[in-house]
């Protein structure tokens, strides 16, 4: 097994933030300064500076009209990997998952994040506590809007979803949030290469009581495990304890209702017939 903690963060984010200083004293600029100019606070622009927070696509923009750099700062962002943009903890599965041939995922508490709302996903870390700053919850939603890229490429991969009843029962981000993110799982799930079931909140015997999990398929058929708890995850790549978990899934394939009764589940919770 491998495990994933959160390390320090290094990496390209100091590289941008260090490109942005270097500009900004170009100009002849104090952090304040610049703080003022940008409307922002003069401790975002320092946790920018040195890589603690990602450089969102549409401030990369404000900051090259400010400091006249020419779409550098845009063009870096824009180049930054997938990975780069997401917590630390889960970058293993990140890494993984954009090029997995298939991803199996349940889901006891939200909706997966390869099916999220942009609204939904934001309303997940506003409720996040202790309580993220403004510009890391929206850092982190633009990278997990991204990742859903990965259902637009050319071969995508195999999706499969079980999500819990109560999950579709909770009113995250509020009713007409909530319609929207079931309508988008309807959607997503519609072509022959995906599909979900739900788990009925009063179904026993169940076989995913120990929590959440997500299962790939690498090109190479290699099985990974992906688990995560609070901020610690874990990645799973021992052949036989990946089997245990397969098995795992689909036990709780059998529990859970068809899809078609799931469709019929969500079609009836947005009144639609």
């Amino acid at each position: 097994m491998q495990v994933a903690r959160k390390p320090k963060k290094v990496g390209s984010w100091h590289a941008v933030g260090a490109v942005v200083a270097h500009y900004r004293k170009q100009r002849g600029l104090t952090q304040e300064q610049f703080a003022e100019l940008a409307s922002l606070h003069v401790d975002t622009v320092r946790s920018i500076e040195q890589g603690r927070l990602a450089l969102q696509p549409d401030r990369a923009e404000q900051f090259d009209d400010l400091l006249e750099t020419g779409g550098v700062l845009k063009v870096l962002v824009e180049k930054m990997p997938v990975r780069e943009k997401i917590v630390q903890f889960a970058q293993g599965l990140v890494d993984h998952e954009q090029e997995a041939t298939s991803i199996l995922s349940y889901q006891s508490l939200v909706v997966p994040g390869l099916l999220q709302t942009r609204d939904y996903c934001r309303a997940v870390f506003d409720y996040r506590y202790p309580a993220l700053g403004s510009e890391t919850a929206e850092q982190w939603v633009s990278a997990r809007m991204e990742r859903q890229l990965i259902w637009k490429r050319d071969r995508p991969p195999v999706g499969h979803f079980i999500l819990e009843e109560s999950i579709l029962r909770r009113e995250v981000g509020g009713p007409e949030v909530m319609r929207e993110q079931i309508r988008q799982i309807l959607e997503y799930t519609e072509p022959v290469h995906m599909s979900f079931q739900v788990m009925p909140m009063e179904r026993t015997p169940h076989a995913g009581l120990d929590g959440p999990m997500v299962l790939l398929e690498t090109p190479d058929h290699e099985r990974l495990v992906y688990l995560e708890v609070q901020r610690a995850s874990f990645l799973i790549n021992d052949p036989e304890e990946a089997s245990d978990y397969h098995h795992k899934y689909g036990m709780l394939r059998s529990q859970a209702l068809s899809p078609g009764e799931s469709v019929r589940l969500l079609k009836g919770l947005l009144g639609v017939t």
